[in-house]
């Protein structure tokens, strides 16, 4: 039995209702911080012998040296000649796309000369090095690959570190045949937090890296959050969300299966309804009861929306909009008549995606657009990983002897005000 909760806008207590169905504590408990500080603590002072260590106790891994632990090229590759004809044409075909969207959000260095000769501008280049983090064994996130691994790619970042555990030495082809396609420069299978450290600080073997992206558990998203500032990370990801907006005239069976698309990711993961027709909610209702018994991940489905998940009944697409960009969703579904207007009101969602035949999973997969979004309301401030978070801006600055005369009296008068006395003097010195 499913039994989403059922939320209207009209009722007194809606909105506080409403926080309390996406409150999401996303910090980790004492006992895994304390274990992943130690971890660190252990791989920053010993390196290899640390991380060699972590990976034999957590992963079940026999190897007895770290050029044991590293995953040659020469065998991604050959995984990729491995893998089925469609897996291998459906990879590149993602990829392809992955890497087209995300060439248009490459950044160009600029600069202006003022009327006295002085130049301003920014400088774009890329990071040296970034290190993904891909998880692994049993669980195959190869798409994971593709969408961290292309925009530093195409960045122009020089060196790509791969890390993806084994437990039990079990290697995931798709995965190392993604990898393959997008031109990871090394590869070590290794993981958890004795990897994200292994990335930040560097190893004998494995060298330091300035960004670390990618998902993994509770213990890897610990440790990203504590190495932040030494290296920096992509995000701090909660649990997967989905919001469908509808306006009631959709397949009530396509809809439900668009709340199962996030649903089966886990029990926390996050599915929601809005609609202005109180029938239509109904019937994905009906939809839903009668489509989680032929899921192979049901009972993760059943947990995730019993807990989690939620219809909202709105008056009308105005309001829709007011709660939607409240919620600030993960992935938004705008399943209307006239999507890219209604998107134009979209203030704060990760992804949007508009109209009845854009699926989320399509997104997820191959559309071209970055998965890899801010999740538990981040949306109001944060933006999918991209091309960008590859790249740093350096400000430029050339004063022309004109301009110091001009500039120089303007910062002279401020750094007095702030009794800054050798940055006064500093600007005064080159006043003629």
């Amino acid at each position: 039995m499913v039994k989403l909760q059922q939320l209207n806008t009209q009722e007194l207590d809606f909105w506080p209702q409403l926080e309390s169905l996406l409150a999401w504590e996303a910090s980790s408990d004492t006992a895994v911080q304390d274990t992943v500080k130690d971890i660190l603590a252990r791989v920053k002072a010993e390196g290899d012998a640390a991380v060699l260590e972590f990976t034999q106790r957590f992963d079940r891994v026999n190897a007895t040296s770290m050029a044991e632990l590293e995953i040659s090229l020469e065998r991604a590759h050959a995984a990729l000649n491995r893998i089925p004809k469609e897996q291998r044409e459906a990879l590149e075909t993602a990829a392809e796309r992955v890497r087209s969207y995300h060439e248009h959000q490459k950044q160009d260095s600029w600069q202006y000369t003022e009327a006295d000769g002085t130049i301003l501008g920014q400088q774009i280049t890329a990071l040296d090095r970034a290190g993904l983090y891909v998880p692994g064994g049993k669980a195959a996130y190869p798409s994971s690959v593709l969408m961290n691994a292309i925009p530093a790619k195409v960045a122009g970042v020089d060196e790509l570190i791969m890390v993806v555990p084994t437990p039990d030495g079990e290697v995931n082809d798709l995965v190392l045949a993604a990898a393959a396609i997008v031109g990871v420069d090394r590869i070590f299978a290794i993981g958890g937090a004795q990897a994200v450290a292994a990335l930040a600080y560097g190893t004998e073997t494995i060298p330091q890296v300035d960004k670390i992206v990618g998902p993994g558990n509770i213990y890897v998203a610990t440790a990203k959050g504590m190495v932040f500032g030494t290296i920096g990370i992509d995000m701090i990801a909660g649990p997967s969300e989905i919001l469908v907006v509808c306006d009631g005239k959709t397949n009530p069976d396509w809809i439900a299966m668009d709340l199962f698309s996030q649903a089966e990711h886990d029990e926390d993961a996050q599915s929601i309804l809005i609609s202005p027709d109180a029938n239509f909610l109904k019937q994905v209702e009906q939809a839903i009861e009668r489509l989680v018994p032929t899921m192979e991940r049901q009972e993760i489905i059943k947990a995730s929306l019993n807990a989690r998940g939620a219809f909202i009944q709105v008056k009308d697409m105005a309001e829709a909009l007011e709660v939607t960009n409240f919620i600030a969703p993960e992935h938004l579904e705008l399943s209307v008549a006239d999507p890219e207007t209604v998107a134009k009101q979209v203030k704060h969602a990760g992804a949007i995606f508009m109209g009845r035949y854009t699926a989320e999973a399509l997104g997820d997969y191959c559309a071209g657009p970055n998965h890899v979004l801010p999740t538990s309301r981040t949306a109001r401030f944060s933006s999918p990983l991209g091309v960008y978070d590859f790249q740093k801006r350096s400000s430029l600055i050339n004063i022309s002897e004109a301009g110091a005369q001009t500039l120089g009296k303007v910062a002279s008068v401020l750094a007095r005000g702030e009794s800054l006395t050798a940055h006064a003097r500093s600007a005064e010195y080159r006043l003629k």
